[in-house]
């Protein structure tokens, strides 16, 4: 597997996020089944795996933690803060809560560490930033996190790029995460450059931008009950649609380019830039083979023009977020 920097770390081009694993996508495998994929992907040669104390309310932590804590050395690990499940009401249901505050950083990094089994996460997030906190606070927290010797490196997402530049200037940065994807190109505007102006890796999640560009969802009316794409604009009936009119444009350059659908969006990251580390998720031991393939695809210069013709802002239908959604987030555009 090739690697990237990231921080003071090197790890696999290629990340696997492990939401899906315990929370968003309808229901979650079974435990045994999620363990299976993580280990195959630490036997594929995969050493950043991204969880967070949000995803299934700290289940995922929990999961990520006990499966590979035996090979914690091996791995550099990420989780995020921030962001996380609080009983509001008093009735024991949890909620999610962005929260900035100091405090609730710190209190949330020593929730995540005592779920992972770790005594040091690698890369620590403000999975949001809470804009009623100022940017600068929130980091200093994470800042004074690693002095104490919790956290070895700090990260942002879904932030701009004036916002990562003030971040910066308290502490180093070493990653800002956001969705990038040939069909959300957001980062393009100015995060992209900014992060290479400051040294910081940029972590692309969602690069097969949720399925669609898999080419295997078709039919979104067959999505789970509580999969979370029921509330993006783009996954509307309507909506989605239009974006299948893509798919056919779009496949016939992945066979040109002699890979499927999902591996023409992974190695379109991998060649955009160095300093892109794309951040998927699977459930699917077959999928996940597929995706580390990505790494191994070329791609020459008139075949990325092409794709990029093909699925870009202007041939999408439909917003990446939701207008609650869009206010939680701190990127240019939508």
């Amino acid at each position: 597997m090739q690697t990237r920097p990231i921080g003071p770390f090197q790890v696999s081009a290629l990340g696997l996020g492990c939401m899906s694993l315990s929370y968003a996508y309808g229901q979650p495998p079974a435990a045994e089944h999620s363990e299976r994929v993580l280990l195959a992907a630490l036997d594929a040669g995969v050493t950043m795996f991204d969880t967070a104390a949000l995803y299934g309310f700290g289940a995922n932590e929990t999961l990520v933690g006990r499966v590979l804590k035996a090979h914690r050395s091996r791995i550099t690990l990420a989780s995020k803060g921030g962001m996380a499940g609080v009983d509001v009401a008093g009735d024991g249901k949890l909620v999610r809560v962005i929260d900035g505050r100091p405090d609730v950083i710190r209190k949330n990094c020593e929730d995540s560490l005592r779920r992972l089994g770790t005594d040091v996460i690698d890369l620590y997030y403000l999975h949001r930033w809470d804009k009623k906190v100022p940017i600068e606070d929130s980091v200093g927290e994470l800042s004074r996190l690693v002095e104490r010797g919790h956290v070895r490196a700090i990260g942002l997402s879904e932030v701009s790029a004036d916002t990562l530049r003030k971040a910066h200037a308290v502490h180093p940065i070493a990653a800002l995460q956001t969705e990038y994807s040939l069909w959300t190109r957001n980062p393009e505007i100015a995060v992209l450059d900014a992060c290479r102006e400051i040294g910081a890796a940029f972590v692309a999640f969602s690069p097969v931008a949720r399925g669609f560009l898999s080419g295997k969802l078709l039919d979104v009316k067959a999505l789970d009950a509580k999969d979370i794409r029921h509330g993006m604009p783009r996954f509307e009936p309507a909506h989605y649609a239009g974006n299948l009119k893509l798919l056919p444009a779009y496949e016939a350059v992945a066979r040109e380019a002699a890979c499927t659908p999902a591996q023409l969006a992974l190695a379109w990251l991998l060649h955009k830039a160095p300093h892109i580390i794309p951040l998927f998720g699977t459930t699917n031991p077959e999928h996940l083979a597929e995706n580390l393939a990505a790494a191994s695809v070329p791609l020459t210069p008139a075949l990325i023009a092409r794709v990029e013709a093909v699925i870009n802002p202007q041939t999408v239908v439909g917003d990446r977020y939701s207008e609650q959604s869009k206010r939680e987030v701190d990127t240019e555009v939508f």
